[in-house]
């Protein structure tokens, strides 16, 4: 099972106002001029540099799945002998990136790996790092394109956004109101799927569904766990609830297990089977899906190793080896897919350990 999954399934500047200007999506494509890649070529055969700086920068720290990512993007640094660590804030906010991508520049690093809370709001700052030859790898939630070099996608975002709506569907048999819990409002990566689910839910075969609230929880368990209380006070008759992120989910399902609506409402979306394996074995979830993020965090790794050691840019069909994952391509808008989400449930979640 653990195959499957691992094929299905982040003084100051010069000056330090350029780097909190570029906040706009505006700002952030006149800055995208300078990327210092755009005239570079590719070199296929060239081995990866020993001793490379790479840094991850997620969303926030100390949230379960990111912490899986990166440790294993750290990891897989070691594999190609060079160095990587993981920094950030302990808030989601827009702009809480940006002093932590200023010091890693400060620091010398030779790749910056981002989960963005914002698409716009770190591009001021990472363009000035593109200007200085730090490659910019986002993974997990995109920035604005202009501002990175690759983007690692967990899986097509259209096919999360759309199987999250069939997964759900399936469970209450394809009728009743329903609820979205995100995380952030302005996190790329929700916003892109959630408008794969608005648009989904459009099909005749989803007409006995009616979406009635696209809550947010900020990442945050106790606000999460709020959420899902407010929503079920907000609307009686609700029947399901997706949750794309980790952290939703898991707060989502610990109020529901001990509720009242236990059995009567449905909940769903993207977890790790270590957070969600007491729901699964008690009854609140019956099925909800992930991809491996350890997949995730080392095929970031070793796409930062590759733009560093100059054997891609970031151009659309340029290939590279990604250790243990094989060869990779880059597709269009330089989006490196990893693979397809993986649905668990209580027949195969013990097979796996993350």
């Amino acid at each position: 099972m653990r195959s499957a999954l691992s094929l299905a399934t982040a003084g100051a500047l010069a000056l330090s106002l350029a780097a909190c200007g570029g906040t706009t999506k505006d700002s952030a494509e006149n800055n995208s001029g300078s990327n210092s890649g755009s005239k570079a070529t590719a070199n296929p055969n060239a081995p990866i540099k020993e001793g490379l700086k790479l840094a991850f920068l997620p969303k926030q720290i100390n949230n379960p799945y990111s912490t899986i990512v990166n440790r294993s993007g750290i990891e897989a640094a070691k594999e190609f002998k060079g160095e990587a660590k993981e920094v950030g804030p302990s808030d989601a906010s827009a702009s809480s990136q940006v002093s932590y991508i200023n010091t890693l520049v400060q620091q010398g690093h030779d790749a910056i790996l981002i989960a963005a809370n914002d698409p716009n709001a770190v591009c001021g700052p990472l363009n000035q790092a593109r200007s200085r030859d730090i490659k910019i790898v986002a993974y997990d939630s995109d920035t604005d394109k202009s501002c990175r070099d690759i983007f690692i996608n967990q899986a097509s975002s259209e096919e999360i956004g759309r199987s999250q709506v069939k997964l759900l569907s399936d469970q209450i048999g394809g009728q009743g109101e329903i609820a979205i819990l995100s995380a952030t409002a302005n996190a790329t990566n929700q916003n892109t799927w959630i408008e794969f689910m608005k648009d989904e839910l459009k099909k005749p075969e989803y007409s006995g569904m009616k979406l009635v609230k696209v809550a947010y929880g900020d990442d945050d368990d106790q606000k999460s766990f709020q959420q899902t209380q407010g929503l079920l006070q907000a609307y009686p008759n609700l029947k399901g609830i997706i949750s794309p992120t980790t952290v939703g989910i898991a707060a989502a399902a610990r109020y529901i297990s001990s509720s009242e609506y236990k059995g009567k409402v449905v909940v769903t979306g993207l977890g790790t089977p270590n957070q969600m394996r007491k729901f699964v074995k008690d009854g609140t979830v019956a099925e909800f899906a992930l991809w491996n993020p350890e997949d995730l965090g080392y095929l970031a790794s070793y796409a930062a190793a590759a733009l560093s050691s100059g054997q891609i840019t970031g151009a659309e069909g340029e290939k590279f080896k990604a250790g243990r994952l094989g060869e990779r391509t880059i597709g269009t808008d330089g989006e490196v897919i990893l693979g397809p989400p993986f649905t668990f449930d209580k027949d195969n979640i013990d097979d796996f350990d993350f």
